[in-house]
């Protein structure tokens, strides 16, 4: 491995970093599918990847919150535990945890900076890592950081897909498949029996299969047919139909304890792990922000409950809106201030929305570039016989959402984009800090 540049500042190597191919804010149609150049990074790093055991987690939705019940439990129990998380909400620090902690930014930038030069070694010698991307930079600094740190166990978060993902170069020890949707269609397939073949990409042979997906589903026989083929067994959770979304991540979360126990995992009392760690403080050191996040607002003479939800796919807004639903001042209508990226279904995401939304208000967020314009949503809005204004600007968007809200007497709803969450709540601290709140 290269010499690294000496006492290297996060701006520096994320200013070297954001000069590579990010397909997080680019249109995916022409995306690089491959593991090579993520192999040959890894590889002249040392291969990070084997000096700790991981939990690898897939699926549509609830995979950040599963993750994060994970790591906060294996944390609680005092075993050496690191997270990998995408995509961030406010700063790029948030994507790597160590003991469920932020990763600090001397830290991020000291194994981004020997990713990136070994990245720069790999283009002078013309081998695969000198295609190497945004993500497979960021992931390669994540492991070189879990190795440094001495972790026990990792809990990985798959980027998109699984398969061709760049994550998955680890070897998860257990595999989850959280749930399979219609998402990024473009690059996964267009039904769900396709996109559950990539997903289920990342289950390694011999390897514990965790998920909720029923054997009669159709996404479900795909990943058991793969398991067979693997000689992998599988574990069903099944908290039920009308389960919240967070009883099925603790279902999970809890399902992978159980078999960490099973393969002689212990914490430092030396009591094996199990799903009772699963319990409400786990589950409060585990919450993430810009999931069914509430924030109490006032706007002029009224106090609106603002709800920051990244959702984006129709069937995660649909579960969303059912679980807030059960608090009795969330359960009328709402506002919503909405932003999508352009590979999203836009009109499955709407008419879920129409059901419990009086009016919309859409936005675009500045970073992000694969967004779909928010006079195309007004106008999709229209023909679903849904009301909305279009604010290109976010700050705008939120204030009039505020306004529309107060006088509606109702409750504001931020979603369709974790780039618009992040923005926003930002946007949220900063009134809080000068006392500006509305």
């Amino acid at each position: 491995m290269p010499a690294m540049t000496k006492h290297p500042e996060l701006p520096e190597a994320m200013a070297r970093l954001d000069a590579l191919t990010d397909w997080e804010r680019r249109p995916r149609k022409f995306m690089r599918v491959g593991l090579e150049p993520m192999q040959d990074l890894a590889a002249r790093l040392g291969r990070p990847q084997d000096a700790f055991r991981a939990v690898h987690v897939g699926g549509t939705k609830g995979k950040g919150s599963v993750s994060a019940l994970i790591e906060a439990a294996l944390a609680r129990a005092g075993v050496k535990v690191g997270r990998y998380a995408s995509p961030h909400v406010e700063a790029v620090t948030e994507r790597v945890s160590l003991q469920g902690r932020a990763i600090d930014e001397p830290t991020l930038a000291r194994a981004l900076t020997l990713a990136l030069d070994v990245y720069e070694e790999a283009r002078r010698g013309g081998t695969a890592a000198a295609e190497a991307t945004w993500f497979d930079l960021l992931t390669a600094a994540a492991l070189v950081i879990f190795r440094d740190a001495g972790v026990e166990w990792a809990v990985v978060e798959v980027g998109l897909g699984g398969r061709l993902d760049s994550t998955n170069v680890v070897n998860g020890e257990i595999a989850v498949v959280t749930n399979i949707g219609l998402e990024h269609t473009e690059i996964l397939g267009k039904t769900r029996p396709l996109i559950a073949r990539e997903k289920v990409g990342i289950l390694k042979p011999g390897a514990v299969l965790v998920t909720a997906l029923g054997p009669d589903d159709e996404a479900g026989r795909v990943v058991q047919t793969r398991a067979d083929e693997l000689g992998s067994p599988v574990i069903r959770v099944n908290p039920g139909e009308a389960a919240a979304i967070e009883a099925i991540n603790a279902a999970l979360a809890g399902a992978v304890l159980d078999e960490l126990g099973r393969k002689g995992v212990a914490g430092r009392d030396g009591r094996p792990m199990a799903s009772g760690l699963i319990d409400a403080e786990t589950r409060a050191a585990a919450r993430l922000v810009g999931r069914m996040e509430r924030i109490d607002i006032e706007a002029g003479a009224s106090r609106v409950a603002v709800v920051f939800d990244g959702a984006h796919v129709p069937f995660n807004l649909a579960a969303v809106l059912r679980d807030l639903a059960r608090f009795s001042d969330l359960a009328g209508p709402c506002v919503a201030v909405v932003a999508l990226a352009s590979d999203k279904d836009a009109a499955g995401f709407l008419a879920e929305l129409k059901g419990r939304a009086s009016a919309a208000v859409f936005t675009e967020p500045h970073s992000a570039s694969r967004g779909r314009p928010a006079s195309e949503l007004h106008k999709l809005a229209a023909s679903l016989g849904l009301p909305s204004e279009v604010e290109p600007e976010p700050e705008r968007a939120f204030r009039r959402g505020l306004e529309l809200a107060a006088e509606a007497k109702a409750w504001l709803l931020v979603t369709g984009s974790l780039y618009l969450v992040g923005a926003l709540r930002r946007l949220i601290d900063q009134w809080r800090k000068s006392q500006r709140l509305c």
